[in-house]
């Protein structure tokens, strides 16, 4: 199964604040170990929501909407795409995950058959 782990951030607008020399070789070492299992499909980090945009629909209306976003809460500022056995395989690795605060969601990724 597919699974996508969303990493929310708090208030995004502004720049975002590179991690510790620390903080960076321990998330490394984690993320080298995700590699060597062969769970890693993909990952990233987003810019902040002042650089993206959104588009609404409404019937055949087309709304470009630009950043930042006031639901600061709910943003998103980073993922990994993990291929796991288990939805609890997943969160397994998740709480592995050498963070000292934030919140990740989990989601599986619907999939139909011959796509």
């Amino acid at each position: 199964m597919r699974v996508l782990v969303l990493a929310k951030e708090g208030e995004q607008s502004g720049s975002p604040t590179p991690p510790t020399a620390e903080a960076m070789a321990e998330f490394q070492k984690f993320n080298e170990e995700l590699v060597k299992a062969g769970v890693v499909l993909g990952s990233g980090r987003l810019y902040p929501s002042s650089q993206g945009r959104r588009v609404r629909f409404d019937g055949k209306k087309r709304t470009v909407i630009d950043g930042p976003f006031a639901e600061t809460k709910e943003l998103v500022g980073g993922y990994w795409l993990w291929q796991v056995r288990s939805f609890d395989e997943a969160l397994e690795w998740l709480k592995r995950a050498p963070f000292d605060g934030g919140v990740f969601e989990v989601r599986q990724i619907l999939e139909f058959e011959g796509m």
